[in-house]
């Protein structure tokens, strides 16, 4: 799908899509493209339907499954102009799954298990800001305000610059770990002086994680939900972590309404309410 493929590629950044959601568009076409050796141009409806059966009876998770409708929607209604008429795909399934949290001695024991400089203030970062794996690793020094006390988030997610809190203990730590690599661009830069890349984070987390003995919280992104549930059970309004976040809708942050620990720490079970005692003692 050469001359196609450059087409969807030149529109979607023309609507400035972030490089993630543009491979992962690419992808969804590409994997549909091979599973019927034709280019998508040429496919029925009926085959582009099957395809994502085929990939639900695969056990694609609902998210990827999102991803790859998102993907054909673009394809054929924005790129070939197809009506829904000629092509109707499903809507995306939304995905209501709460976010797994570490508490704050299984951040500390996290924070603490790795020695190497860098990659201990990396995880404290992610912590401490709320910023998303990919707004991590493309952090510049600049973006640090001490006069402040902000950070810059450039262009995050949907292209959108945005400042979130810099603690003072986080900008000590930054500065002995400038000391060390002297970037004059990168706040965590790699070994040849360019930024770090998601996976090599994931990596980091994982490896502080597997050390401290912490068998929940899949992913980086796990220390995102710790700032914004510990800022909730701290006190912080909702608007205000939703900016921080960066979120569109207040919606998006009214999820760690459900798993905040004093609300929940502090409900009693219906059972403790009950005289269980044997009458006989």
């Amino acid at each position: 799908m050469g001359a196609l493929r450059t087409k969807m590629i030149e529109e979607m950044r023309l609507r400035n899509f972030s490089p993630r959601t543009e491979q992962s568009y690419v992808a969804a076409m590409v994997g549909l493209a091979k599973y019927y050796r034709q280019s998508p141009d040429q496919l029925t409806q009926e085959q582009i339907r099957s395809y994502l059966l085929h990939l639900k009876e695969r056990g694609l998770s609902p998210s990827s499954r999102n991803v790859a409708i998102s993907g054909m929607k673009f394809f054929y209604h924005q790129i070939l102009g197809w009506d829904e008429h000629k092509l109707f795909l499903p809507p995306r399934k939304g995905s209501w799954r709460l976010p797994e949290v570490l508490s704050l001695k299984e951040v500390e024991r996290l924070l603490c298990a790795n020695g190497k400089l860098r990659d201990r203030c990396l995880l404290m970062t992610a912590y401490a800001t709320g910023v998303r794996v990919s707004e991590l690793v493309r952090l510049k020094v600049s973006d640090i305000d001490s006069e402040r006390m902000m950070v810059r988030v450039e262009q995050g997610k949907g292209k959108k610059d945005r400042y979130t809190i810099l603690s003072e203990r986080l900008l000590e730590e930054l500065r002995s770990c400038w000391k060390v690599h002297r970037s004059p661009t990168w706040l965590f830069p790699n070994v040849k002086g360019g930024p770090l890349s998601i996976d090599y984070a994931q990596r980091i987390y994982n490896w502080a994680k597997q050390k401290a003995e912490i068998h929940k919280g899949k992913g980086i992104h796990t220390l995102r939900h710790c700032f914004a549930t510990h800022l909730l059970e701290a006190g912080v309004d909702l608007v205000t972590i939703k900016t921080l976040l960066g979120h569109n809708s207040l919606q998006s942050t009214q999820r760690y309404l459900q798993i905040r620990q004093p609300k929940l720490g502090s409900t009693a079970s219906p059972l403790d309410l009950l005289d269980l005692r044997d009458p006989s003692l």
